[in-house]
């Protein structure tokens, strides 16, 4: 559907920032018509994060890098397995028998491309051919341009003044039609207007064809929305991209008035004043770069939550499920540890007192270990909370500015683009030092490091919001944040109606990771650091099946 010009908001469409090309081919198929050759079909299951059913589509959505309701796992006709060793043949003869390697342990090991061979099987004795699995990101997802037009002697349109002047831009469909992709600010009262220079990804605009027409609209804007029509001109990526020359002056031309005067000319002009292009880098690039992601974990022990041993608290050890504190836990560091290569996850509490002496701490390490605050992956991370809420006291208050700035220390260190750092804040109440916390956010914002904030329990949380500064950005003593990089979400919100744990947890870190990749991106913007050339493809795990 094609948005009218009223409705498309710039500002709020969002284009993919990565862009995966997923290709199948077979080779030697068996003959299995008697008078011809076969007529195969590929059928594309996907199966459902909740539900884990599976699911008959006719094509890949894109995935998220960070996002834990992309398909894990991908299968044709129940012969391929999501692994990603390239050119390995192997022979796959039940479905219970695939291994699995997530999208991200691709990326993380080097792959650039993904090719997996493997052996037909299901007649006895025949060969029944191979497939071919081919995945690559598209390389035209990461240029962008930069442009900057004017105009002159446009057509005056208003009563009592000129005009109110803006462009419209148009990508053309392999169907002959247009779709919007760009409009820019209206330049108030002149007939010679000078547009800000704004940026569009080459995607956006010509979908990597560069002779692709480009249809530009000239309106004037009027309070109600019935913008009246200027005219138009159409040129293509490929011209723009020659930069400020006399083929980059269009004039604007209205059909209807072409029509009805026989002395019409045009309803003026635009010029191209400056365009470049450059490479927009994706998480992608960064990651198989070399960035690692690393993921710490600060939990609330206030007593607010509730005494462990009651199934009335936040932090109750049930028998049967887990309770809200793992369920976050476990739902966004098994999307995140596989950008990890080391899987070593510092995990702090706060709010409790400590044995033997009972001192109130706020950044006490989950493993009892002062020099090494470090779990061996998510279930390490578990078992550590799971075993501290036996031998710790819930207490209070709820400071976050500690191990907020524990985490930035470390963070400082290493600002050369390598490492990134995440921190994961579980708690269920009000922030006691919120003063400390904004300037310890304010700080953070200039380090390699995002904060995500998960608020159970049925408190308000007035105050996370206030951390979250998509729509405000947090400040201290006057102070701005330089980025935005805290993301917060109350559980609640995302807990299944029919009691599913796993969808609830899906759910969870689709929107808690949404922002981490653009965070990563803006701090290496920012710096001008750009990512280091792709490792080379690390050894992937030997798998069963392969000849």
């Amino acid at each position: 559907m094609m948005a009218s010009i009223g409705e498309f908001d710039p500002l709020n469409t969002r284009v993919p920032a990565t862009k995966i090309e997923v290709t199948v081919s077979c080779r030697h198929l068996l003959d299995v018509d008697t008078f011809s050759k076969s007529d195969p079909v590929v059928v594309l299951y996907l199966q459902g994060v909740g539900s884990k059913e599976w699911r008959e589509v006719s094509e890949l959505p894109p995935p998220c890098l960070l996002c834990a309701s992309s398909p894990p796992s991908i299968y044709w006709n129940r012969h391929l397995p999501p692994c990603p060793p390239a050119m390995r043949h192997r022979t796959v003869p039940s479905r219970d028998q695939l291994p699995h390697l997530s999208l991200a342990s691709c990326i993380s090991a080097g792959w650039e491309m993904v090719e997996l061979i493997l052996r037909l099987s299901g007649i006895p004795g025949k060969k029944c051919g191979v497939i071919i699995l081919s995945a690559e990101e598209l390389s035209n997802c990461r240029d962008i341009a930069t442009m900057q037009l004017c105009a002159n002697k446009l057509d005056k349109k208003d009563f009592f003044g000129k005009s109110d002047p803006f462009l419209v831009f148009y990508r053309s469909n392999e169907d002959g039609t247009f779709t919007i992709c760009h409009k820019t600010e209206v330049v108030k009262n002149t007939l010679n207007p000078v547009w800000q220079a704004f940026t569009i990804p080459v995607r956006a605009l010509c979908n990597g064809d560069y002779d692709r027409t480009v249809k530009v609209d000239v309106y004037d804007w009027d309070r109600d929305g019935s913008h009246d029509f200027i005219g138009e001109f159409t040129t293509s990526y490929r011209e723009l991209s020659r930069g400020q020359n006399q083929f980059n002056v269009y004039e604007v031309l209205n059909p209807k008035k072409k029509g009805r005067k026989k002395k019409y000319v045009n309803s003026g002009t635009v010029t191209l004043l400056s365009f470049k292009v450059e490479s927009e880098y994706t998480f992608v690039d960064f990651i198989r770069g070399g960035t690692q992601l690393n993921f710490t974990v600060a939990i609330d022990f206030t007593a607010s939550n509730g005494s462990p041993s009651q199934p009335s608290s936040l932090h109750y050890m049930s028998p049967y499920q887990m309770n809200a504190y793992g369920m976050a836990l476990k739902a966004v560091g098994e999307v995140i540890q596989d950008y990890d290569s080391d899987k070593l996850f510092p995990a702090y509490g706060f709010g409790a007192k400590l044995p033997p002496n009972g001192n109130v701490s706020h950044a006490f390490p989950l493993s009892g270990d002062s020099v090494n605050p470090n779990c061996v992956g998510i279930e390490g991370v578990l078992q550590a909370y799971f075993e501290s809420l036996r031998t710790v006291t819930l207490y209070g208050p709820t400071n976050f500015a500690p191990v907020i700035n524990q985490v930035a220390n470390c963070a400082a260190e290493i600002t050369d683009g390598s490492q990134y750092f995440v921190l994961l804040m579980i708690t269920d109440g009000v922030i006691s030092d919120m003063l400390q916390t904004k300037e310890a956010v304010v700080n953070a914002a200039s380090l390699p490091m995002s904060i995500i904030i998960v608020g159970v329990g049925p408190a308000e949380f007035d105050a996370m919001e206030e951390l979250d500064g998509d729509e405000v950005r947090v400040s201290f003593k006057g102070r701005e944040a330089e980025r935005d990089i805290v993301q917060f979400v109350p559980f609640r919100d995302y807990i299944d109606r029919t009691g599913n744990q796993v969808l609830s947890m899906a759910r969870l870190a689709k929107d808690v990771l949404a922002e981490i990749p653009d965070q990563i991106l803006s701090f290496m913007k920012t710096r001008g650091i750009e990512p280091r050339p792709g490792l080379s493809c690390s050894p992937l795990p030997d798998l069963p099946g392969h000849i």
